[in-house]
């Protein structure tokens, strides 16, 4: 009797043992059919595969590298939503589709090749991914509610001493720090809720790294603030990070804020100060796409631009690319990466003889700098390192509606003058069309406004608000070279809404090619300088020919370069306008990029063609060869 009772009570173990053995097994299968779709095999044999992380894992980590994670689009309320797929249309759904298995091959192909055979263990994930990817649109996530997306926004890193050293990813206002960021083929990985979170960064192919230099070569200079110029006290202009003393409207020729007394010399400091509010700084320079150089190279040589020791002029700039040398960072492209600002013209930086006491340092002809991208605010046609980019102006806007009541103003402005000419005259240069344009300008009487500027420091000329007056009140201003190519001048009138006048091609339209059209009819007018100088041409005549319809259309052109050569004030970030400094960080990395995958094509053309490869990318015969017949300077 007690040994039949004992069978009926294992019997009654094993029923319960099987019924809950069962049971789970149908729900396990339950669950892996809704979540895998067809692809169960695949999922559990990878699920077996790796031993980390087996439940309520949102990752599978891949076997060749444990650092490579893809995330399960598994729905949590506390990270940025997925699309839906089923919610787009189909022309979208079999683009994502096919952009994700491109992916993925691309993934498989590059393991293999690192490996160096041809196919690794367990790329069961990536299968599995591929194939859900292509089933995607069958049924998935039709229950799920998709929530609205935010926008990341990117906290200023690198320049601030008060930023976090460590990643994170903040729940709160989805602000990422870039400090020290890890990334995997260009994808950005942040911590969330102890998982790691891999999503295509906005930044992605942006990221800039800033170079920690010694301290003499920027900001020790802005110390001896007056030391930097032997004929003018540079301090005042240093103020206000760079852009000089506030400008005190009191003639209506500005706008209430935003205006200051800048110098054309200080656009590395106020160029160096921008950068600290570009969103894609990173502290980790490996995953940098470019490596920006804080070095003040125009202040430095401007101390001894006058004195003929050579030595002293080439001191800091040597010591600078021999510290650059002795950097990870240098080895990685050997400086192809690297760029920097020199804020004056090119031929500052360009003297040929080692020992000699010609004018300016060596600085754009050392080997180290020949690799690298310079930013000057005059550029050498027969050279490819160094680009121009504007010289800044007296309007530094703090808000995106200074710009907008700026560009209003210029549209409704009255202009009583035909044209106008601002400037000094240069009695001792022969090749000078300066005196030709003050006779025209003086016969013009009425038609032309003149403002003669005289040497002395108290000349109008130095004052802001006379100059803008004079470029306010004309339909075109006269642009001569001056004691270069370019002038100052030439982003003034333009912000001015003046339509320019060039006679040299060499003032901007081999320069600014990164911020004014390569078609230059469609924002000014060119006459020829050697017309001017035989006397063959009458510039009222020219002017007064061109219909009125067409000058409304260059004005209107004019203005809307207005927000793209002007510097926003470095306190503030104005993300509706891009400026000059967004627009060169764009060309920055656009060639960056070209040189490291060995696609840019001006390094394979001889330096004295330089000029016509950049504005046509022809190198024979053009209009303008004349022009560019020998080096100046």
């Amino acid at each position: 009797m007690e040994k039949s009772t004992t069978f009926k009570w294992h019997n009654k173990i094993w029923f319960v043992v099987l019924v809950l053995s069962f049971g789970w097994l149908f729900l396990h299968y339950a669950y892996f059919t809704v979540n895998a779709d067809d692809n169960i095999f695949i999922f559990l044999g990878h699920r077996f595969a790796t031993t980390s992380n087996f439940h309520g894992s949102s990752h599978y980590r891949l076997p060749f590298n444990k650092d490579i994670h893809f995330a399960r689009e598994e729905p949590q309320y506390d990270r940025p939503p997925v699309t839906n797929v089923n919610t787009l249309l189909p022309e979208k759904k079999d683009e994502n589709v096919r952009d994700h298995v491109q992916s993925l091959d691309t993934m498989v192909n590059e393991k293999r090749h690192e490996n160096g055979r041809g196919s690794f263990e367990n790329v069961n994930t990536i299968e599995y991914e591929k194939k859900r990817a292509n089933g995607i649109k069958k049924h998935r996530h039709r229950h799920r509610k998709v929530l609205p997306k935010k926008n990341h926004e990117v906290e200023n890193v690198g320049m601030f001493r008060n930023v976090s050293k460590e990643n994170h990813f903040s729940k709160d206002n989805n602000k990422v720090d870039l400090v020290g960021a890890k990334s995997t083929a260009k994808k950005h990985e942040g911590m969330k809720n102890g998982d790691i979170v891999t999503s295509k960064h906005p930044c992605a192919g942006r990221y800039i790294y800033v170079h920690e230099i010694p301290s003499r070569f920027n900001e020790d200079m802005l110390k001896n603030c007056a030391s930097l110029n032997k004929w003018t006290n540079m301090c005042d202009f240093t103020s206000n990070l760079g852009l000089g003393p506030v400008i005190e409207d009191s003639t209506s020729v500005f706008l209430k804020r935003g205006w200051f007394k800048t110098s054309q010399f200080l656009l590395e400091v106020i160029f160096h100060n921008r950068m600290t509010q570009y969103k894609c700084l990173t502290k980790d320079s490996t995953i940098a796409s470019a490596i920006y150089v804080p070095y003040y190279a125009g202040l430095d040589v401007s101390r001894y631009l006058w004195f003929s020791n050579a030595s002293m002029k080439d001191a800091d700039s040597l010591d600078l690319v021999k510290w650059l040398r002795e950097k990870p960072e240098w080895r990685k492209m050997w400086g192809r990466d690297h760029f920097m600002v020199a804020g004056r013209i090119t031929w500052d930086f360009r003297r040929i003889k080692r020992d000699s006491e010609d004018w300016g340092n060596q600085l754009l002809v050392l080997p180290e700098t020949k690799n690298m991208t310079v930013l000057v605010i005059e550029k050498s046609p027969w050279a490819n390192n160094d680009f121009a980019i504007p010289y800044p102006t007296y309007f530094h806007p703090s808000r995106v509606d200074q710009v907008f009541s700026w560009l209003r103003k210029m549209r409704k402005q009255k202009r009583p003058y035909l044209f106008c000419f601002a400037g000094a005259p240069r009695p001792g240069r022969e090749d000078s069309i300066r005196g030709h344009l003050f006779n025209q300008c003086r016969i013009a009487e009425k038609k032309c406004k003149l403002l003669e500027c005289q040497v002395r420091e108290e000349s109008k000329c130095h004052q802001p608000a006379y100059v803008m007056e004079v470029f306010q009140s004309s339909e075109f201003c006269l642009q001569p070279p001056g004691d270069s190519y370019t002038r100052r001048s030439i982003f003034d009138s333009i912000l001015a809404g003046c339509i320019p006048v060039f006679f040299h091609p060499g003032s901007a339209y081999i320069q600014y090619l990164w911020h004014l059209p390569k078609d230059y009819t469609t924002y000014s007018v060119f006459i020829s300088e050697k017309d001017v100088q035989d006397g063959k041409v009458s510039i009222e005549k020219i002017l007064s020919e061109i219909p009125k319809a067409k000058v409304r259309y260059m004005r209107a052109e004019i203005i809307k370069l207005i927000p793209s050569i002007i510097y926003t004030d470095p306190r503030f970030r104005l993300d509706a306008v891009e400026d000059a400094f967004d627009v060169t960080i764009k060309r920055v990395l656009e060639r960056v990029d070209k040189l490291r995958k060995g696609v840019d094509s001006s390094l394979r053309v001889k330096e004295e063609l330089t000029w016509k490869h950049s504005l046509s990318g022809i190198v024979g015969e053009q209009k303008w060869d004349s022009f560019f017949v020998k080096k100046a300077g």
